[in-house]
């Protein structure tokens, strides 16, 4: 904050403040915010009716609870004092933070990730530990998928089956489970509907949930009966482009020239036109935080940032191929902490 001319940090909703309070926040009307000057006392106010949730830790941040008639704003606005800079959660809602332009006419607002997120990017061994785990799960169902009927099931089906294997292996909640077949496999981000898949389709899986409260994420492809040629070449193609971003993925690097090992690959086999989206988002709390793996991002990895790398090769109309692995960053080179094979998978 120092470094930064930040006054004060006002967190709310969001992974900010479990990450330093152990709270989290419903996303309510009602205001909840932790005021963390640079100087002084930190506070959380919080909804009377919320107090019961909060785990007290006075060492920590003070609680300063606020009724139904109370000024919720007013109250961060006199603990805030008059900042000359106030970073705010990313996540915090619009309305809170008109209020607060209100409330102090002469501050400066900035993203509170520019203090919180080199922070929370850096994961301690308990961490990493917990996202381990998490990818375990998500690797038991990426393996026994492998060994699942595709033929005749639609997408939902398929994606109804990824949570509940989650679920069943410990995940308190599924965040995401893509299912993208045949000419849906070209959308990274498709919404799993009821085309039924067929007799030569690609299959992007991306799936991942919350675990202990850290995030899995895995993308793997399987292929309905017989593999194309073409399909056989394009994986070829992104299985080298997914290795290589890996082994570039060491402490020092850059984000950038990591997703320039996977592209140029990918560039150089004629399908750059056909990676387009980055190599890889940060993970942890969030499904994607910092660090991100993209051309223009000159920040150098260090010893616990987790990432995923996941290129892909996106035809319109026709298919698309993905492999994702989580991968953190150590003084002894990446460790990918998924292990399921990433080999097109064949199934029936």
């Amino acid at each position: 904050m120092e470094d930064l001319g930040v006054d004060v940090l006002l967190l709310s909703v969001g992974a900010d403040l479990p990450y330093f309070t152990g709270y989290t926040a419903m996303p309510l009307e009602r205001l909840t915010m932790l005021v963390l000057p640079r100087v002084g006392e930190a506070t959380l106010v919080v909804p009377a009716l919320e107090v019961p949730r909060v785990e007290e830790r006075p060492e920590a941040f003070m609680i300063r609870p606020w009724g139904e008639t109370e000024d919720p704003v007013a109250i961060v606005a006199g603990l805030a004092g008059q900042p000359a800079t106030a970073a705010i959660g990313d996540r915090s809602w619009a309305t809170f933070l008109l209020g607060l332009q209100e409330a102090l006419p002469k501050t400066g607002f900035l993203a509170a990730s520019r203090v919180t997120g080199p922070l929370r990017a850096q994961k301690d061994a308990a961490e990493i530990d917990a996202l381990r785990a998490a990818a375990r799960v998500v690797d038991s169902v990426a393996v026994a998928m492998r060994e699942r009927p595709f033929a005749g099931r639609t997408e939902a089906d398929i994606s109804r089956e990824l949570v509940e294997r989650m679920l069943e292996g410990g995940h308190e909640r599924a965040n995401f489970a893509i299912v993208a077949s045949g000419p849906n496999a070209a959308s990274p981000h498709h919404e799993a509907g009821e085309r039924v898949l067929q007799q030569g389709d690609s299959v992007v899986c991306d799936f991942g949930g919350t675990m202990a409260g850290y995030c899995s994420d895995i993308t793997r492809t399987f292929v309905v009966g017989d593999l194309r040629a073409d399909l056989a070449d394009i994986y070829d193609v992104l299985f080298r482009a997914q290795e290589e971003a890996v082994q570039a993925a060491r402490v020092g690097v850059t984000c950038e020239a990591v997703d320039a090992a996977a592209r140029s690959i990918i560039a150089a086999a004629g399908y750059g036109d056909y990676f387009i989206h980055r190599t890889g988002h940060g993970i942890g709390l969030e499904e994607h935080e910092d660090p991100y793996l993209v051309s223009g991002n000159a920040t150098p990895l260090a010893p616990g940032h987790a990432f995923s790398i996941e290129p892909g090769i996106y035809l319109p109309g026709r298919c698309g191929a993905r492999i994702e692995d989580i991968v953190v960053a150590t003084e002894s080179g990446p460790e990918r902490l998924n292990e399921a094979p990433r080999e097109l998978a064949i199934v029936g």
